[in-house]
Order: structure tokens, then C-alpha cells, then sequence
């Protein structure tokens, strides 16, 4: 059976990976610091006899006896809120952590998939936004940390195929969720759900008209996986198409929640992506994905998950 190795397994997308890939059969081996993904994501899996574990900086060097057939880089602050907090350390994840994964990659002859980002495409004046958009990103904003570190790590990526031969594979990942998200994180569905449950003010940036197209866990999961043993090398937007205002998607999660909330506007924050929602014919044609799991479904499975971190922290 395959051994394969996932760097930031303890995150939100991480250890949903480590699930999935266990599940098929893998050995798993989890390498993360706990810098942005709490323990508890992989607790279930530590007695597991297909997963392991390996506390780690990656910004180091990576030295794991024996074969690997796959290696998985998600190590990296993905939300705003983690990444401004944590600017230095998100640029050398990018960049030194990606380049120790793919040395280990290419020593152990294994394939590589890179975790990117739909922030590749910065605040994009192309919409929808297609893999060969080349994206519209202040390399001096404060997101520029975030957005010029997963723009590396696809070129050195891509050096690494074509130079040295390694398999690679690039996903760009769109809004993502689903359990296991921190609520902490600053990203819009946990805040939301978190300040509907309490009866806080729903904090909305700008006017609410930027929009975003958000995934269920389970269905980017599944594009991950298809991408992985694909021999696809260019990029892959893995999403969803179906978008919706912060607003509107403020307004459903009010409702959703039965929530006395109103919602309060705060100013957007510099070189916010006006619109997000990924053109996704590549994954469809080159791996046959697509989304499955609407909204509304999500939703519910999601906040079920966020009800319980709520009232935990009563």
C-alpha cells in the first residue's frame, strides 16, 4: 500500500486529507508543529495502526527513513487572521518549507501535490477565475505574504518537475469548509456561525457586495484525491460555483441559525478580493469532479460541529 507523507496534517484541510487517504488504505504520515492546527483534528487517528505522527517545522530540514510514494505540502497559515499574525513564518513555509518537501519528494522518487490557494489570483480582474488567469497581487500588501508564498511554491513547484523530473500536481484551493475549522480563525462561515450562536453582531467588511464561492470539505477532499492520482501537472482550481455576496451569505447564516443577530459593517481590509468563484471545467474534463454537496446540506453538517465548539467554551 502506499506511504505518504502530509505536511500541516494536524490543519482543517490537513487532517480531513489524513482521514480520506487512511481510509484508502495509506500509511500516513502526519508532520506538523501545531502552529495553526490544534491536536485535536488528528486525536481520533493516533491509535490508528496506518497513521503516525511527526512534530515538525518544515522550514527544516525533513528527514523520514524509508520509502514515500507521496508527499502532500499543506503546511501553512491559511486564514488572514493566522497570516498577518504570523507573516515571516507564512513566507518561509512557502518557500523553504516547499523546497524541503520537494527535496524529500525527489530523494525518495516519490509525487508531490502542492496545496495553493485561490489567493494566487489576488483581487482579480477576471471573473470567474480560470488556471490561466495569472492573478492581480500587491506583492507589498499585507496579503501579499500569503498570496506571493503560494505563488513561489507553484514555481519552484514547477521547477522541480521540469528540472529534476519530479511528479508534481497543483491545487488551487478555494473557500473551503466543514468541521474542524478554529472559530478563531477570522474566516467568514466560522465567525458568522460563532457570533449567530452567541447573539453577537455579525461582522461584515466593506459592504458586504464581495462575494465568495464556498466548498464542503468532503467535495474538495474528493478533488484532492482525484488530483493526486491523476497525472495532471498544471494547476487545478478545486471549488465551488456557487456564489454568493457576504451579505446574502450573512443574512443565511442568520436564518440558518435562528439567530436575533444584526449585522454590523466594519471597513474592508486593504487589497480584499472583490470576487471569488473558480472556473472548474479543467477539474471536470481532467478528473471528473465536481461538487455534490450543496449549500444549504453543508451548512447544516457544518453547524452542527460549530454548536458544539459554542457551547464548549460556555
Amino acid at each position: 500500500m502506499p506511504r505518504t507523507l502530509i505536511t500541516g496534517g494536524a490543519g482543517f484541510l490537513g487532517s480531513h486529507l489524513c482521514d480520506r487517504l487512511v481510509a484508502d488504505g495509506h500509511d500516513v504520515i502526519c508532520v506538523d508543529n501545531f502552529l495553526t492546527g490544534p491536536p485535536d483534528n488528528i486525536a481520533h487517528l493516533r491509535s490508528h495502526p496506518k497513521f503516525s505522527f511527526m512534530e515538525h517545522d518544515v522550514t527544516s530540514y525533513i528527514d523520514v527513513p524509508g520509502p514515500l510514494d507521496f508527499v502532500l505540502h499543506f503546511a501553512s497559515p491559511a486564514s488572514p487572521i493566522d497570516y498577518l499574525r504570523l507573516p515571516i513564518q507564512t513566507l518561509k513555509v512557502g518557500a523553504l518549507g516547499t523546497h524541503n518537501a520537494l527535496g524529500l519528494t525527489k530523494s525518495k522518487g516519490g509525487c508531490f501535490l502542492l496545496a495553493s490557494t485561490s489567493e494566487v489570483y489576488g483581487d482579480p480582474s477576471q471573473h470567474p477565475q480560470g488556471e490561466h488567469y495569472w492573478g492581480n497581487v500587491n506583492p507589498v500588501g499585507l496579503r501579499g505574504v500569503y498570496d506571493e508564498a503560494k505563488r513561489f511554491a507553484e514555481a519552484m513547484t514547477m521547477a522541480y518537475h521540469r528540472y529534476h523530473g519530479v511528479p508534481t500536481r497543483i491545487v488551487r484551493i478555494f473557500n473551503t469548509y466543514g468541521p474542524r475549522m478554529r472559530l478563531d480563525d477570522g474566516r467568514a462561515l466560522p465567525t458568522f456561525m460563532r457570533q449567530a450562536l452567541r447573539g453577537e453582531p455579525i461582522t461584515v467588511y466593506g459592504t458586504g457586495r464581495q462575494t465568495r464561492s464556498f466548498a464542503y470539505v468532503d467535495d474538495t477532499i474528493e478533488g484532492i484525491f482525484r488530483l493526486l492520482h491523476s497525472n495532471v501537472t498544471q494547476p487545478i482550481n478545486i471549488g465551488s460555483r456557487d456564489e454568493i455576496s457576504i451579505m446574502d451569505f450573512a443574512r443565511e447564516i442568520i436564518a440558518l441559525t435562528r439567530s436575533s443577530s444584526e449585522i454590523e459593517h466594519h471597513p474592508l481590509p486593504e487589497d480584499d478580493p472583490k470576487n471569488r468563484q473558480p472556473d472548474t471545467r479543467l477539474a471536470r474534463e481532467l478528473l471528473g469532479w465536481e461538487t455534490s454537496i450543496g449549500r444549504a446540506e453543508g451548512l447544516a453538517r457544518t453547524l452542527d460541529y460549530v454548536r458544539s465548539k459554542v457551547a464548549q467554551d460556555l
